[in-house]
């Protein structure tokens, strides 16, 4: 309780990047399983080495925050608040499963405007993007659909 009352937590959000072996499959039991490629450690080390030099310029005497304590802990994917990428949208159908209006590729009246068109997720909340990504999508489908 001392230590609690006394410390400070930083929560540092970073993108995980894709990778196109990543998958979202049905079990045989019909369950859904993540098959994640975690392959970006390098990265996530040298943000997290970023964040300490920036750290201890704020506290040149190191006198307040003592780094060397506890400094971070991954969050699994379990963790995740905004799930997106099980989509992914471009112009080819084998690399992609919806166009460049979130249309699937091989269904013609079948758009999908949630975070599922994202490849990955920036370090801030998408729905702000995922609505005008939507809207985006609506004209478009007033456009072709007219009147």
């Amino acid at each position: 309780d001392q230590m609690a009352k006394h410390s400070v937590d930083w929560w540092v959000t970073a993108e995980d990047l894709p990778h196109p072996d990543n998958r979202v499959v049905l079990g045989r039991d019909g369950t859904i399983h993540l098959r994640q490629r975690d392959r970006y450690h390098e990265r996530f080390d040298r943000l997290m080495n970023r964040w300490k030099s920036e750290l201890k310029a704020v506290d040149a005497s190191g006198c307040f925050l003592p780094l060397s304590v506890y400094l971070f802990k991954k969050i699994p994917t379990m963790g995740v608040a905004h799930q997106n990428g099980t989509c992914r949208f471009g112009e080819d159908p084998k690399t992609s499963v919806l166009n460049v209006w979130c249309q699937t590729h091989d269904v013609d009246n079948l758009y999908v405007v949630d975070g599922s068109f994202f490849c990955s997720s920036g370090a801030v909340n998408p729905s702000l993007t995922i609505a005008a990504n939507a809207l985006r999508v609506g004209d478009h489908l007033l456009e072709r659909l007219g009147p």
